[in-house]
């Protein structure tokens, strides 16, 4: 088969649409069930690279049947499992698996605490985010339970929203960043218990400041619970912290920030994460939050353990000017988003494809390692059961196809194109 020289690749029907059976589930994030519409959708996608957590294939090719991977492969020519299928030829393109986010509060213009968030979600889906996981701000009890609630209905219709992640309210009034400091708690079991049930089925993490009273406790709570806690928006030690991962903790909210630094007698949270191969470290990647240099010690330090995450706030994706993260007003200028009338950075306005060229261009990973960073890592931080992050059979049918500039180009979310940046 030629390859085609355009950036765009081109769709090529090839043989007749044969009717195949359901792809399964893809651990806890969609089938292609009865009635779905996906039971005969069999879509071969080529590309000159084909790059996950594991390396870079030179002219490889990926079988999508419905919302999983089927099968992989490299080499010209059409495999024999590929018979009936739809061919996508991309050309020039690196393929990887979609981007998952653990760590946004919107885009577009919306925030995850409003009525509807549509616009959010596709512009990050559109900068090849197949997975999101959606942040909330601290607010109170009830108010996080509405949101939950809404995001709870969206994800019942929406695989590629993995669940929601409570930022707040556990955190440190002293490093709170740009939480309203009156909606601020310690982590009472009544007020643990009221978040649980609030956020049942939909709750997948937890940012909690271990120094607080009952924080261990809380951290325990939500593990057996099945809830994924952070450390993070925290003053603790070192001491503290190690004892948070201890109790089950397993992620650092975008590392480096709202916490203390790395002090050579002083260590803290960073450090405490750093070590413990348990631990998932979450990177703004955006040459605001973290100096590119730090970035590069971080990546050098936790191989395989640092997950790229937007924090992205309403304005991703939209012009400068005033916006609202939860209760505070925020002002965005040239792209840095801050609490109003103050320095203090209030999320980004990042993407995971920015964030995945600048771990290249400089933070000094290569190619796979950052991908990874946008893939298998924040995935396997998530746990076990869910098939994200690889191209490999059985995992999700989850694309980004980028230009050799790390442009994005197309992007399919569970066996589904969705539309891209631009386009």
């Amino acid at each position: 088969m030629s390859r085609p020289a355009g950036a765009g690749g081109s769709d090529v029907p090839v043989g007749s649409a044969g009717s195949v059976g359901s792809a399964g589930s893809v651990g806890s994030v969609g089938s292609a069930g009865s009635g779905s519409g996906l039971e005969a959708r069999r879509t071969l996608v080529r590309a000159a690279r084909v790059v996950d957590a594991a390396g870079a294939v030179e002219d490889g090719w990926v079988l999508l049947a419905g919302a999983a991977i089927e099968a992989v492969g490299s080499g010209a020519g059409l495999p024999d499992a590929a018979s009936g299928a739809e061919v996508v030829d991309l050309g020039d393109a690196v393929l990887t698996p979609g981007f998952v986010d653990l760590h946004g509060h919107g885009g577009g213009g919306a925030a995850y605490e409003d009525d509807s968030f549509d616009a959010a979600l596709a512009v990050h889906r559109a900068h090849g985010t197949t997975r999101s996981v959606l942040s909330l701000v601290a607010n109170p009890v009830p108010s996080l339970a509405v949101s939950l609630d809404r995001i709870r209905t969206v994800a019942a219709a929406d695989p590629l929203v993995l669940g929601a992640h409570l930022e707040g309210p556990f955190l440190s009034p002293d490093n709170r960043g740009a939480h309203n400091a009156a909606h601020l708690v310690d982590p009472s079991p009544s007020a643990v218990d009221a978040l649980l049930d609030a956020g049942a089925g939909v709750m997948r993490q937890v940012t909690v400041a271990p120094e607080l009273p009952g924080a261990l406790d809380a951290v325990r709570r939500f593990v057996d619970a099945g809830v994924t806690v952070a450390v993070g928006h925290t003053v603790c030690s070192y001491d503290h912290a190690r004892a948070a991962f201890d109790a089950g903790a397993t992620l650092l909210t975008h590392a480096c920030n709202a916490m203390p630094g790395l002090h050579h007698r002083a260590p803290g949270p960073i450090a405490a994460a750093l070590e413990d191969d348990r631990v998932t470290l979450e990177l703004i990647l955006d040459g605001v939050h973290v100096h590119p240099a730090v970035a590069r010690v971080l990546l050098r330090a936790a191989p395989g353990r640092v997950a790229l995450i937007t924090d992205a706030m309403a304005a991703a994706g939209s012009p400068d000017g005033s916006y609202a993260l939860g209760s505070l007003a925020v002002d965005v200028v040239d792209g840095v988003a801050r609490v109003a009338g103050t320095d203090t950075i209030a999320g980004s306005t990042l993407t995971q494809d920015a964030a995945l060229r600048l771990a290249v261009s400089a933070a000094g990973a290569t190619l796979p390692e950052a991908v990874a960073a946008l893939t298998s890592v924040p995935a396997a931080a998530l746990g076990p059961d869910d098939r994200l992050g690889r191209i490999a059979p059985g995992y999700a049918a989850d694309l980004v196809a980028l230009s050799p500039a790390l442009e994005v180009r197309r992007v399919w979310g569970a066996g589904r194109e969705l539309a891209a940046a631009g386009s």
